[in-house]
């Protein structure tokens, strides 16, 4: 059965910053009707305050239905909450003013005045704050917090005929809305940097398999578009001089198939390089790969003097590890191993922030979808590993730990043992 402790470590890291922020400005709903309550707890008998109070309750409530559809609208999933956020203000307004009413207006005492006071400086607040969840642009978000600023001090200059108290309730209000308001401006910003970061990390694994079949296209192009330009060319010598009964032609048939056959040796060694991978440059390569991403990653070992299909196999599962400690899990660090042990050279590959998955399943370190496709994931390691009687385990090695171990026998004798 999962616990609230595996939920939040299956999450990725813009999720659990998503699920944050969505609990935070929540809790604010909760923090009003807190703050509220308070400042009627003395004002039992008062009725205009306890009505005032089931107002701020659906406040507070308008409130928590408007974060939900705004982070939503951040994050780029429905259109912009308009409707909820001109209900929110209004129901800001019409409380504020109540409060304020009651102030003026309603029974005497400093108890009842200091009661809606603290109730009107709460709503403005937390209303001014959670609509600036869900409005777009800087200017726009000064807008609002100068506008119900400007407005609360219209409305105490109104009612008071004070223009002093007019202007320092303004005052109070544009520093007390703008805190807040600011507080939710930094968190959409955080957000969109968060999922933005995840998706540049996506597209730089995308970028590195793009990049390698670029390669391998390019050199297939190298071998093969010189050698076809001569076929065809010789071909149609050969043609013509059939033509006119000439025995050259047979010569260069020959000379056409010679080159054929240089083709298919010279495409084969493409192949052959492309897959048999060396063990240093992919060890090389995953490092900087994993620390341009933002994952500290630590090599140790060495892969010199190692037989050639010791060095293939291993460099593939390097290859394969490296891909999916980027594109699964949310890793911090990651620690690569090469040692050489009672005849077998053992490859181990550790990362933290392994998603909570089955330990061949989502995890960092493990196949994911991958692992379904023939000749990829940990299906086509063991494959190529078993080819040079090798074997290879992977699974959580500790909490939120995912571990691959690889091992494969020496090949020749004399090779000298390496610590980690």
């Amino acid at each position: 059965m999962r616990g609230p402790g595996t939920w939040w470590r299956g999450k990725s890291t813009p999720a659990k910053v998503e699920t944050y922020t969505r609990g935070s400005f929540h809790f604010f709903a909760v923090m009003e009707v807190a703050g509220a309550g308070l400042s009627v707890i003395s004002q039992r008998d008062s009725g205009p305050v306890a009505w005032l109070m089931l107002l701020v309750c659906a406040h507070a409530a308008t409130c928590a239905l408007t974060v939900s559809p705004s982070v939503d609208w951040v994050c780029g999933r429905r259109e912009q909450p308009v409707r909820m956020l001109w209900t929110l203000g209004a129901a800001t307004a019409v409380v504020a003013v109540t409060a304020l009413g009651v102030v003026e207006y309603g029974p005497k005492g400093d108890d009842v005045d200091s009661a809606a006071a603290s109730l009107f400086t709460t709503v403005m607040v937390f209303g001014v704050g959670i609509m600036a969840l869900g409005v777009h642009g800087r200017r726009r978000v000064y807008a609002l917090i100068a506008g119900f600023a400007a407005g609360a001090g219209l409305v105490v200059l109104v009612m008071s005929g004070s223009a002093l108290a007019g202007l320092v309730i303004a005052l109070l209000m544009l520093v007390c809305c703008g805190f807040l308001a600011f507080t939710a401006v930094f968190s959409v910003w955080l957000l969109k940097a968060v999922y933005e970061l995840d998706e540049a990390r996506e597209t730089r694994a995308r970028l590195a398999v793009a990049e390698e079949r670029l390669r391998f296209g390019r050199d297939l192009h190298d071998v093969m578009g010189r050698n076809l330009a001569v076929i065809a060319l010789k071909s149609e010598l050969a043609v013509q001089l059939a033509r006119r009964g000439r025995p050259e032609a047979v010569e260069q048939m020959i000379e056409v198939q010679r080159i054929a056959q240089e083709s298919q040796r010279e495409v084969r060694d493409v192949v052959r390089g492309y897959r048999e991978a060396d063990l240093g440059v992919e060890l090389a390569g995953a490092q900087g790969v994993l620390t341009a991403a933002g994952i500290e990653c630590e090599v140790t070992g060495e892969a010199a003097g190692l037989p050639v299909e010791v060095q293939s196999a291993l460099a593939w599962v390097v290859r394969e590890a490296t891909t999916n400690v980027l594109r699964h899990g949310d890793a911090e660090r990651c620690a690569v191993g090469v040692r050489v042990r009672e005849g077998r050279v053992v490859l181990t590959v550790e990362n933290d922030g392994a998603a909570a998955a089955s330990d061949e399943g989502e995890g960092s370190g493990g196949s994911g979808d991958s692992g379904r496709r023939g000749g990829s994931g940990l299906a086509g390691l063991r494959e190529r590993l078993a080819a040079v009687e090798g074997t290879l385990e992977a699974g959580r090695a500790g909490e939120g730990v995912f571990r691959l171990v690889a091992e494969v026998p020496l090949a020749g004798a004399g090779v000298r043992e390496a610590a980690v």
